[in-house]
């Protein structure tokens, strides 16, 4: 269920010019925050909204991925992590820009 709905996320992201990869503890967490006993997964969608599309999108608007990265969701004590790995249009060697979202 978790990836049937970070699914589309991932196309809106490619629609702006870049990919998406979600870890293994990331999905974890959003299954763990986005279920519940009496609706089951129904609030996972309001979760990945909240917790990673909002931030996400301050992000992109800000600039701090570059055409072609691959933004790279992992999770952390304090929340999820977004972090870019180049793309194809880059030759240059670049770092990692990490930053923590709640």
């Amino acid at each position: 269920i978790v990836d049937l709905q970070l699914e589309h996320l991932r196309k809106q992201v490619q629609s702006n010019g870049f990919d998406l990869e979600v870890t293994d503890t990331a999905r974890a967490l959003l299954a763990e925050e986005g279920n519940d006993p009496v609706y089951g997964a129904r609030p996972l969608k309001r979760v990945i909204q909240q917790r990673l599309q909002n931030a996400l999108a301050g992000d992109l608007l800000a600039g701090r991925f570059e055409d072609g990265d691959t933004i790279v969701v992992d999770a952390a004590a304090d929340g999820f992590i977004f972090s870019s790995r180049p793309g194809v249009r880059s030759t240059s060697s670049a770092e990692d820009d990490e930053s923590p979202v709640e």
